[in-house]
């Protein structure tokens, strides 16, 4: 299967340099709907998932897509991500939310699978015009600088974020809230993407995610792993696309901080 990272790369930018960023900070009220109750789709996310749809099937013919906003429309999509693929899959603008009220805190996200497996990634922050991008085996880049996820720490020193309270299951959520003082925790941004470029950059030690979509987390999972960390499910499985049927994501320096926070923060009371 071949496929060029860094055209797909200056794909993504272009797409998010000529759909997205001129909108930022103009949008009209009827450029923004609710998709469902508190989530927000805006005519951004939904230009840039059409275009990126239409160039990134060229970059690998016989490749499918798979984006948030098709899913939205027809929730029977996310069964294709079990198929073989070439499979690509988008988060337009991860972020929506901040995108819509001007705050310059959103992403585009993409991932290749096949079989389940990712084989490449891409982070990209329209607004810093930079791209985090991985390929498996391969190592994590910004550029051409290497990126590494932060030195191991004890649990009580790591930094890092817990997004467990709206989707987390209600043991999870009862658990973390209790815990979450033997951690570092810090502020949410609202936005997977940039949750993972602190990851990537050793910005911050450990990020807890309870809602699993795959434009969410496929492309910053196999990123997490190239860069040197651990990116694995509550139960120890490691990269599957067709995780979103479980109930939390766990990223880590390395296995023994992975298991020390999952004890630290979800272990037996």
């Amino acid at each position: 299967m071949k496929f060029d990272p860094q055209a797909v790369a200056g794909h993504i930018a272009e797409v998010a340099a000529q759909e997205i960023m001129p909108r930022f900070r103009t949008l009209s009220d009827s450029e923004v709907r609710e998709k469902q109750s508190g989530e927000l789709v805006t005519i951004a996310d939904v230009e840039t998932e059409q275009a990126l749809n239409d160039r990134l099937r060229g970059c690998l013919p016989g490749s499918s897509v798979v984006g948030e906003e098709a899913v939205a429309v027809k929730p029977d999509l996310l069964d294709h991500l079990e198929t073989e693929g070439p499979i690509w899959i988008v988060d337009p603008v991860d972020g929506t939310s901040n995108f819509a009220a001007g705050k310059p805190v959103f992403a585009v996200m993409v991932a290749l699978i096949h079989g389940g497996e990712t084989l490449a990634a891409w982070i990209h922050d329209p607004v810093a015009a930079r791209t985090l991008t991985a390929e498996r085996g391969a190592g994590a880049w910004i550029g051409d600088r290497r990126v590494k996820v932060a030195e191991a720490e004890s649990p009580s020193a790591m930094t890092g974020t817990l997004h467990a309270s709206t989707y987390a299951t209600p043991e999870i959520a009862r658990k973390v809230q209790a815990r979450r003082g033997r951690v570092d925790a810090l502020k949410s941004l609202r936005c997977a993407g940039h949750e993972y470029l602190r990851l990537a950059e050793g910005r911050m030690h450990f990020s807890l995610f309870t809602r699993l979509m795959p434009w969410d987390h496929a492309p910053g999972s196999l990123i997490q792993a190239e860069d040197g960390g651990s990116a694995w499910t509550l139960d120890g499985a490691t990269d599957r696309a067709e995780r979103h049927r479980l109930p939390g994501l766990l990223l880590a320096h390395d296995e023994t901080s992975w298991r020390a926070l999952r004890d630290t923060l979800l272990g037996p009371e």
